[in-house]
């Protein structure tokens, strides 16, 4: 999984066609404005659990828990390294 930090008013691009912004904080709730082509589903987790019957599944991925840069790298092979070297660059204070 990768962890990324945004502002309000800061966005996440995915696949050059969907854009997440963080429209508003306010206390332990974000809000988020989703920019994405009409024939592509969007839902919340829960919804979408009661539409399918099932959880969210995504192909060649596993359910991970976040973990420190220094735990996935004492821990893990070079692929956890890279995934937590990837967070690590894309949470640098000036992104």
């Amino acid at each position: 999984m990768l962890v990324l930090s945004r502002k309000r008013n800061e966005s996440i691009v995915i696949n050059d066609n969907i854009k997440i912004t963080v429209v508003d904080i306010r206390g332990d709730k974000v809000r988020l404005g989703i920019t994405a082509p009409r024939d592509i589903p969007v839902h919340r987790e829960e919804v979408y659990e009661a539409i399918y019957g099932k959880p969210v599944e995504i192909p060649g991925r596993k359910e991970e828990q976040p973990q420190p840069a220094e735990a996935a790298s004492s821990e893990a092979g070079p692929e956890a390294q890279a995934d937590s070297d990837q967070t690590a660059s894309d949470d640098s204070p000036d992104n």
